[in-house]
């Protein structure tokens, strides 16, 4: 079925449908998806939630990380991952894209397009990915309000804090800040760039609510399992950009081989086939569905 027949949320909304999942014992898997078809991917391959990242936003534009991309760029984005999985999406929301104001704004957007949840971060802008030095946070009490904002805006959305303080202010502060951003009115915590288990262990034993655990290549966090982040305590987990990151390096090669070769000839091999992708974007069932609607109708000729 296709998303044009209405199946999108089954008439649950989406910030519901990512509650119910939170409520299975397992954790939940949340693999990046830049796009619409990487959407589809993921979602043939069995997963159920999808995330998606500021940082693999930004570079699907050929943009940094760092604070530039809209509302209504993330919207354009979020719209397609929806239709196309129809599965519920964890949405970078970054800083929140300004205050109180700006959040509550956000959050009406992200929901009108589909999201089923958001995180928002304490950093200060111009924002980093949180893996990098020398990030600049706001105050406790002035992210505590961006989230109370953003609390009070929502129809549905699940709130997602995000604290960057481990780094500059350690864990007992990453702790503090966590424990006001919940009492400001967020269903879960992520704490950013924990650098090995026993943090990860001490910020779980001290928080009472969800704990979101972010697995990026080439950051500060060693590599674990799904499994092993549910032995710590987390509830859910990431893996934001792996995808863009793996689809770009495979652009890349395909440009150089076209360039030194002078066709594709030898990359054919890596390439989905026509009939694979097909398969993959419901191509036949768009095809049946606008077959079944649209019909020559012949006229119906009166008198002689």
């Amino acid at each position: 079925m296709t998303y044009l027949e209405g199946q999108k949320w089954g008439g649950t909304p989406a910030g519901e449908q990512f509650r119910a999942l939170l409520g299975r014992p397992e954790i939940l898997q949340l693999p990046g998806a830049h796009n619409g078809l990487a959407a589809a991917q993921a979602k043939a391959e069995g997963f159920s939630a999808l995330y998606l990242s500021g940082a693999a936003m930004s570079a699907s534009m050929g943009l940094p990380d760092l604070g530039i991309i809209t509302v209504e760029d993330a919207c354009f984005f979020i719209r397609q991952i929806a239709r196309s999985s129809g599965l519920p999406v964890l949405v970078d929301g970054d800083t929140g894209y300004g205050e109180a104001l700006n959040v509550m704004h956000m959050v009406r957007a992200f929901e009108d397009a589909g999201a089923a949840a958001v995180h928002i971060e304490d950093q200060l802008l111009p924002k980093k990915c949180g893996h990098l030095n020398d990030k600049k946070l706001a105050s406790a009490d002035d992210m505590a309000a961006k989230i109370a904002a953003a609390r009070r805006a929502r129809r549905h959305l699940y709130i997602i804090a995000r604290t960057d303080a481990a780094a500059s202010e350690g864990m007992d502060g990453a702790i503090a800040r966590a424990r006001k951003y919940l009492a400001a009115g967020a269903d879960a915590i992520f704490p950013e760039a924990l650098t090995d288990e026993k943090m990860f262990r001490t910020f779980a034993r001290a928080i009472e609510a969800p704990l979101l655990a972010n697995m990026t290549e080439f950051g500060r966090t060693p590599f674990f399992k799904a499994s092993e982040f549910q032995d710590m305590g987390y509830k859910m987990v990431i893996w934001p950009v792996s995808a863009l990151r793996v689809a770009a390096k495979a652009q890349r090669d395909l440009y150089a081989a076209i360039r030194s070769d002078g066709g594709t000839h030898g990359m054919v091999k890596s390439m989905m086939t026509r009939a694979e992708l097909y398969q993959t974007i419901g191509y036949h069932d768009y095809e049946t569905l606008d077959a079944s609607i649209v019909k020559s109708i012949a006229p119906v000729v009166t008198g002689g």
